[in-house]
Parts: structure tokens; C-alpha cells; sequence
């Protein structure tokens, strides 16, 4: 039977480590609301923006003009050699399988293109996917930490500026951008998308009698270029805002079910606790008996 010292010890180390887990959860659980109040607000921005977008480029498509270019953006029909893939996960752990999610999507992806001999640039933010592939001896092109913990606008521009010139100096012919998002406070999506080239299926060529029904003029374009850019930009801030949301409800769930373990388990060794107990009190009463016996 265990000594009672040391099961002692051991429900009161449990015991701290419920208090850890739960403190986590309510931390994650605070900042889970701030980061969707700000996704909201994120998501509002790019709906606008994406809505702005499609009005110009379907008020070019619609144009017959055989001098009309859309831009290298806009087409899909390129044969496909090199790809980039900008992916993000976390900063910390502590939040079940939410960056493995991510990075086995990102090993399948690299698989895939790898066996139809198409090469594959990887574009990091988040430590945990920056150090699985360190570990793994898998080049990446570009990593930044801190970015994926604390989304910044002007930091994720800078970051995917790259991606935006090589693509358009023809260096790469495709941006995919995968990470684990937000779904609601119990589950997490991954989300697959291609940044660049932008779908035309997406872009519905229309008749509106908005105030972008007008003659295409040289800026109209310089705008939508403008506007592709910031469409860019703006789909990997949200995607940071959105991964954040989504770390942070499975931290709140990891730390749930870790608190709910340790109370299993104090509950667990107070019952081994209380059977020792048990059995020191009869050994003591059988020595005493005993002993009163001997005496007769």
C-alpha cells in the first residue's frame, strides 16, 4: 500500500495543477472574446473590399476591349510549376492538435505538388510550424514568429508583400494559404484557399447600376491592382485574426479537459488515500488488540 505522505503529495500537486489549467482557461476564454469582436469587425472590412473588387472586375470583363488586361491575378489558365504556400500556426502549445491539424495539411500539399513535380515554397508564421519543419530539415522560404499571437496589419503586409511581387514577376504561378480557423467555441476548420490567381467564378460578371458602371479609363486599372493588393493583405490579416480566435477556444478546450482530469484524478487518489488510511487505522487496532492480549 502507498504511503500516505506521498499521496498526499500527490493530490496536493494535482490540486495545483487543476488551479493552472482552469486560471488557463478563463485567460483563453477573455481573449477569445476580444479576438472575435475584432475578427467581426476584420471580416465586416473585407467583405467591403471584396465586394469593391468584384465591381471593378467585372465592369473590365464586361468591356470588349481585346487591349483590356485584367492582370496576371485574374488568370487561371497558366500552367502551374512553382507554388507558394503560406501557412500559419501558434506561438504556444497547450492546445490539443490544433497546429498539427495545420502542419499535416501542409505535409499532404507539399506531397501532392511534390509528386507532380511542382515545387513548393513554404512561407511560415507561428513557432510550432517554424520548428516542426526545422526539425523535419524542410527548407522554408520565410518564417516569422510573434505574428501568428499578435496579428498586426502593417506586419502581415510587409510579410506577404514578397509573396505579391514574386507572383507577379512570374516567379511563382500560385498562393495557397492554409491555417486552422475559427468555427465556433467547440470546433476549429481548416481552411485551404487560394489567395492568388483569384478565381473568376468568384468574380460575377454582372449588369449593376452601381458608380463603377463607368468607360474603363488607364487608373481604373492602377485601382483594381491597388485593390488586389490590398485583398491580399487584408485575406492574411484576417486569417492571422482568425487562427487566434481559433487557438485560443481550443486552448480553452485542452485546458477543460485537462482541469476535468485532474479532478478525476483527485478524486481517484483521495479514494487510494482513504483505503491506506483505512488500512494503517485496522493494522494499528489489530497490533493493539494484540498486544492487550498478550498482557492477559
Amino acid at each position: 500500500m502507498a504511503n500516505l505522505k506521498d499521496i498526499s503529495r500527490q493530490i496536493k500537486s494535482v490540486k495545483n495543477t487543476q488551479k493552472t489549467t482552469k486560471a488557463m482557461k478563463l485567460v483563453s476564454s477573455a481573449k477569445l472574446r476580444r479576438t472575435q469582436q475584432l475578427a467581426q469587425q476584420a471580416k465586416s472590412y473585407a467583405s467591403k473590399i471584396n465586394e469593391i473588387l468584384t465591381e471593378i472586375a467585372s465592369n473590365l470583363h464586361n468591356v470588349k476591349d481585346d487591349n483590356l488586361d485584367l492582370g496576371r491575378a485574374f488568370k487561371r489558365d497558366g500552367e502551374i510549376k512553382v507554388v507558394d504556400v503560406v501557412f500559419v500556426t501558434a506561438d504556444k502549445g497547450l492546445c490539443g492538435g490544433f497546429n498539427m491539424t495545420t502542419i499535416r495539411e501542409v505535409r499532404n500539399l507539399l506531397k501532392d505538388y511534390s509528386a507532380k513535380g511542382i515545387k513548393v515554397n513554404l512561407r511560415a508564421v507561428g513557432r510550432k510550424g517554424i520548428d516542426y519543419f526545422n526539425f523535419q530539415n524542410v527548407e522554408l522560404l520565410q518564417k516569422e514568429i510573434g505574428l501568428s499571437s499578435a496579428p498586426n496589419y502593417e506586419k502581415a503586409s510587409h510579410f506577404i508583400s514578397d509573396v505579391y511581387e514574386e507572383f507577379n514577376d512570374e516567379q511563382t504561378d500560385s498562393v495557397i494559404l492554409v491555417y486552422n480557423g475559427f468555427k465556433n467555441m467547440l470546433t476549429q476548420e481548416l481552411k485551404v484557399k487560394t489567395l492568388l490567381p483569384i478565381d473568376m467564378e468568384d468574380v460575377k460578371v454582372k449588369v449593376s447600376n452601381s458608380m463603377m458602371e463607368v468607360e474603363p479609363e488607364d487608373d481604373e486599372q492602377d485601382v483594381l491592382d491597388e485593390l488586389v493588393k490590398k485583398y491580399i493583405e487584408f485575406n492574411i490579416f484576417y486569417a492571422l485574426i482568425d487562427s487566434l480566435s481559433a487557438e485560443h477556444s481550443a486552448r480553452m478546450q485542452a485546458m477543460d479537459n485537462a482541469t476535468n482530469n485532474a479532478k478525476q484524478k483527485v478524486n481517484d487518489l483521495t479514494v487510494q488515500f482513504n483505503k491506506a488510511r483505512q488500512a494503517a487505522i485496522t493494522t494499528e487496532l489489530i497490533e493493539i488488540i494484540s498486544g492487550v492480549e498478550a498482557l492477559k
